[in-house]
């Protein structure tokens, strides 16, 4: 493939509509991203293939397992996280050099963001993921169409735990495969096992959000979406890819990409806030208003009770006994929807301030100025 037309591709599979040939920024996106996506993309079926079919010869149900985990890798997705980091890489060290080398590594990230998924998908129940049945759903029919014993969902369930294990363990592998030096994949890997670290921190407060409602705030909210969302979405992406290029962490880039990427990844969280609750379930994928009726304490949640009328802290506090439609009218009746998107913007163009000291590569800081408007001004 050629350097030049990896260089500018970014975006287009999460970006692209009607009328993008009048923005400059989304143009230049459109114009490269396929390549990237799809490099990704036979990298993971590559390897995925081969541990498919060393997993089938320890016995026939670990291949169709195993065949399990591979379907939630390539089922869709925007490759969001590997993306983040090619930039983070191609910023730092410019537009020569060849992708193959660092390839595995920025693909091992969607290996990661799959394990994060499926478990995320057993602790919130959810049945669907990308418009299909999430992972524990399809095993679970897996399990009653072999007309298996016991429970089906608890089958299921345990099964998708092992399916995110599986992925997690793949991630690590994949990661392995990148050929730089030892010490700077050292580096790397540093930086990789703190995402996983703050991935988890912040998965483990939005459960406990969840059962402890009374005592949460739009402050903690915003701590979960940092470490659940802003760290392994973007920030620790960016920093990964600076450190497949060398880059030491005292550098000028290291603190310009620390900076955008918080700002672009709370904003990510907060616009899925936002379609949780408003956006099209054909776009998105999953239900909305499944967060207003489990009464999740979302930033949005958070700010609508905060600037809730009394009458309308009563309804919030009735959330899962009326329907998604009336109480998704009632937080944009408090002001709270409205005050979410003054505060993505306000991260968008905090992001972009960041780009504009940063000592980085122009064709990816062009990328990145797109990438900051279309990941958090999106609909799925």
């Amino acid at each position: 493939m050629a350097n030049d037309a990896v260089a500018g591709n970014a975006i287009r599979v999460a970006t692209a509509r009607p009328g993008d040939g009048d923005d400059p920024v989304r143009a230049v996106l459109a114009a490269y991203t396929q390549d990237l996506i799809t490099s990704l993309d036979d990298a993971l079926a590559t390897f995925l293939d081969a541990e498919v079919d060393s997993l089938a010869g320890i016995d026939a149900a670990m291949g169709d397992f195993a065949a399990s985990a591979r379907a939630a890798v390539m089922a869709g997705g925007k490759r969001i996280r590997p993306t983040f980091a090619y930039w983070g890489w191609r910023g730092a060290i410019g537009g020569n050099e060849p992708l193959a080398p660092v390839l595995p590594a920025l693909a091992a990230l969607e290996l990661l963001h799959t394990f994060a998924l499926v478990h995320d998908d057993v602790m919130d129940s959810s049945a669907t993921r990308r418009g299909r049945p999430t992972v524990h759903v399809a095993l679970a029919a897996q399990h009653v169409a072999a007309g298996h014993r016991g429970d089906p969902d608890r089958f299921g369930e345990a099964a998708a735990v092992l399916v995110g294990d599986l992925c997690m363990v793949w991630a690590d592998r994949l990661l392995a495969h990148a050929t730089v030096s030892p010490a700077r994949l050292f580096e790397v890997r540093r930086c990789y096992d703190q995402m996983r670290v703050e991935t988890i921190a912040g998965q483990y407060l939005d459960v406990l959000g969840e059962n402890d409602a009374a005592n949460w705030s739009v402050d903690r909210a915003l701590r979960v979406a940092r470490y659940k969302t802003a760290s392994y979405t973007v920030q620790r992406p960016l920093l990964f890819g600076a450190r497949l290029a060398g880059v030491p962490a005292d550098a000028p880039l290291v603190s310009a990409y620390t900076r955008y990427g918080l700002a672009v990844g709370e904003a990510f969280q907060l616009r899925d806030d936002l379609l949780g609750v408003y956006g099209d379930p054909a776009a998105t994928g999953k239900p909305a208003g499944d967060d207003l009726r489990s009464g999740k304490p979302t930033v949005l949640l958070m700010l609508a009770r905060q600037l809730a009328t009394r009458s309308q802290l009563r309804a919030l506090e009735r959330a899962d006994a009326g329907p998604a439609d009336r109480l998704a009218e009632l937080v944009a009746d408090t002001g709270a929807a409205a005050r979410v998107e003054r505060m993505i913007a306000e991260r968008v163009g905090d992001a972009l301030a960041a780009l504009d000291a940063a000592p980085v590569d122009r064709t990816a800081r062009t990328a990145l100025t797109g990438l900051a408007t279309a990941a958090t001004n999106r609909r799925a």
